[in-house]
């Protein structure tokens, strides 16, 4: 019942909290995908470099993310535009996880009919490996979306704002309330974009 008071009372804190995290969250995948786009082409045309650039994101995405924001704080200070760099390198390893393993996983037949009509590699990529790694790429959005909204709850403690300095300044001032909500809508955030994620990407495997 106190939670709901709450809620009525500061309604619009509540829903200012919610919408800086869902821009915070869709900025930081749009540039994301953008980068994993980019360093995936590289990766299938130069091998070796794409071996590294993954070994180099999945040592990054084993930091803890606490840790990764404060070292970046002295390079780019506190605030939003170093919250969505963090939430971007995060990203990269799942997003190239999926990406490059729906390109290598392409049909070997639809390749070499590709290299037969005269297509250069970067056609190859464009015109036969995206079309036919849709699901994968699909599935690396939906895991690095979900994995972004919780991540960018740590971010309040940099001064990104959200949903997780409804937790910060509750945890400030004792306020339960607060914390509670900041819970509650994150985990309802997450639990809500998956759910709708995964019935896109049913009907994208019926297709």
């Amino acid at each position: 019942m106190e939670l709901i008071q709450f809620a009525h009372r500061n309604y619009n804190l509540l829903l200012r909290a919610l919408s800086e995290h869902i821009q915070m969250v869709l900025v930081a995948l749009v540039l994301s995908v953008i980068l994993a786009g980019l360093l995936t082409v590289l990766a299938m045309l130069f091998k070796r470099l794409g071996t590294f650039i993954t070994y180099l994101f999945s040592v990054i995405y084993s930091i803890p993310s606490i840790a990764l924001f404060a070292l970046m704080i002295p390079v780019l200070g506190l605030g939003r535009n170093t919250a969505i760099t963090v939430l971007v390198l995060y990203n990269q390893f799942i997003l190239l996880r999926n990406f490059i393993t729906g390109f290598n996983e392409v049909d070997h037949a639809a390749v070499e009919a590709a290299t037969g009509m005269g297509m250069t590699r970067i056609q190859i990529i464009f015109k036969v490996r995206l079309p036919l790694s849709l699901k994968p790429i699909f599935v690396g959005i939906r895991l690095a979306l979900v994995s972004t909204i919780a991540i960018a709850v740590i971010a309040a403690f940099i001064g990104a704002g959200g949903i997780g300095l409804l937790v910060t300044i509750g945890l400030e001032t004792n306020n339960n309330n607060r914390i509670l909500w900041g819970i509650i809508l994150s985990v309802g955030l997450g639990l809500a974009t998956n759910a709708v994620l995964e019935l896109v990407e049913k009907r994208i495997k019926q297709k």
